[in-house]
């Protein structure tokens, strides 16, 4: 059996690889690993619980809440929230543990559970080790007053809105925004931000069942938010996925901005505040070269890492950086945020079109992005990538081919027997082209 954790918590389909009863063993063994490390020393622990509108996030949060009591841990369940929610609750209410049930962007049947340590920090890799090995050993269980004690708290969204309206930094008034809640933990959350910021606001895909999450909405698919957009006649667009930790965004003309360009025009704007970091920011190597290119125009460092938001926030921390993200648009703004926040992106992404009074569109446009082509290569042995003599003269073949107008990247997949080719090209033609001979030459060499 393989590690547990994934780069992001524990996920799998529901009620098949994440059961309940795997929720609960994995609650109680967090619970012992906290307790002897010494977190909930000198005081009762308390856990926060939150989840997305997932159906299978109901028995979930159930299991994961009836582990934690049970190992002695005060309980408050948050309902519905998003990610970043629970994070930022989990530091401000003092919480010892924080737990968020949700797959994020992934299809309805699939849930996840991630942990979040006292401050609304993800949990080292050594302490997801930690619980994995214990899970099922045996225990002294208490009894009579020392079980946990279990409550809902009704204003923890109002909270979790209030604190994201306070750290805006200017009103959106006179902008009209389109929200595409992908039916998610966003649908009681994104709108009203927007709102009480000052936008006028339609949202669309926020009627969430449990079962439609992400299905045809959100940040996965654009079709429908872009269409609305220029009904509308909206300034803007936003999008976010099934747990709101991304987002993306339209201009009035119904055109896609990606996590690179947003995380050009925030950089750009803080740099103005003063509030950039070592004027740099972090961003993974899938980033389009469009956007190094524009940033280093502009005087700003790009710090490269290898591709998860795992990565970006290690070197953020690391380095004493304030801002990064990925394409995908997750962003991160550590002066405000432990963790991705896509309703966080969206209103500072706003308040910069407020600001300057310039289109979402003109902002963007700092941005010129070179055509990306992404080939993957099944079937192949991908840890010989480096190794291969063959694959190695190709790629710099290709790379002197495409000089400063492009460039290669293999990589392979962290989950899948495959190998990942991109080339990026001044059209996409050309990319196409490099791409596929590239591909051909990793399915030949490495199987």
């Amino acid at each position: 059996m393989g590690r547990l954790f994934g780069t992001d918590g524990v996920r799998g389909v529901a009620n098949r690889d994440l059961t309940a009863e795997l929720a609960l063993d994995l609650s109680v063994a967090a619970a012992h690993v906290l307790a002897d490390a010494g977190v909930f020393a000198g005081h009762r622990p308390l856990a926060l619980v939150g989840r997305d509108p997932r159906a299978s996030g109901e028995f979930l949060e159930s299991a994961v809440v009836a582990g934690l009591a049970s190992a002695g841990v005060d309980v408050v369940r948050l309902g519905m929230l998003p990610t970043p929610g629970v994070a930022y609750l989990t530091d401000s209410l003092g919480a010892d543990l924080g737990v968020m049930l949700s797959a994020s962007h992934n299809p309805m049947p699939d849930n996840g559970i991630k942990f979040f340590a006292r401050g609304g920090h993800k949990l080292p890799d050594e302490v997801e080790d930690a619980i994995e090995r214990r899970i099922g050993e045996p225990w002294q269980r208490p009894t009579g007053a020392a079980v946990g004690r279990v409550r809902d708290d009704g204003d923890a969204v109002d909270a979790y809105v209030e604190h994201l309206v306070t750290i805006v930094p200017n009103r959106l008034h006179g902008l009209k925004v389109v929200v595409d809640c992908a039916h998610g933990a966003a649908s009681n959350v994104a709108p009203e931000a927007l709102r009480r910021a000052g936008a006028e606001v339609v949202a669309i895909h926020a009627e969430p069942d449990g079962l439609n999450i992400n299905d045809g909405a959100g940040s996965t698919h654009m079709d429908r938010l872009r269409e609305t957009v220029v009904a509308e006649r909206a300034h803007a667009g936003i999008a976010h996925d099934g747990d709101a930790d991304r987002c993306l965004a339209v201009t009035a003309e119904g055109d896609l901005v990606d996590g690179d360009q947003i995380l050009a025009i925030l950089a750009l704007a803080m740099r103005e505040r003063g509030v950039l970091s070592h004027d740099t920011v972090v961003a993974t190597v899938m980033s389009n070269l469009g956007f190094r290119l524009a940033m280093e125009r502009e005087g700003v460092h790009v710090e490269q890492t290898a591709v998860g938001d795992r990565y970006v926030l290690e070197a953020m921390r690391s380095g004493g950086y304030t801002l990064g993200g990925e394409q995908s648009g997750h962003v991160l703004l550590l002066d405000h945020a432990t963790t991705g926040d896509g309703v966080l992106t969206a209103l500072h992404l706003l308040a910069r079109v407020a600001a300057t009074g310039a289109s979402l569109a003109e902002l963007a446009a700092v941005v010129q992005r070179l055509p990306q082509v992404l080939v993957n290569v099944t079937g192949v042995d991908k840890s010989r990538v480096d190794s291969a003599e063959q694959l190695r003269k190709a790629v710099a073949e290709a790379e002197g081919e495409l000089g400063m107008t492009g460039r290669v990247l293999l990589r392979p997949s962290g989950t899948e027997p495959l190998v990942r080719v991109m080339v990026e090209a001044e059209s996409e033609e050309r990319a196409r082209a490099v791409a596929d001979r590239l591909a051909a030459v990793v399915k030949s060499t490495l199987t």
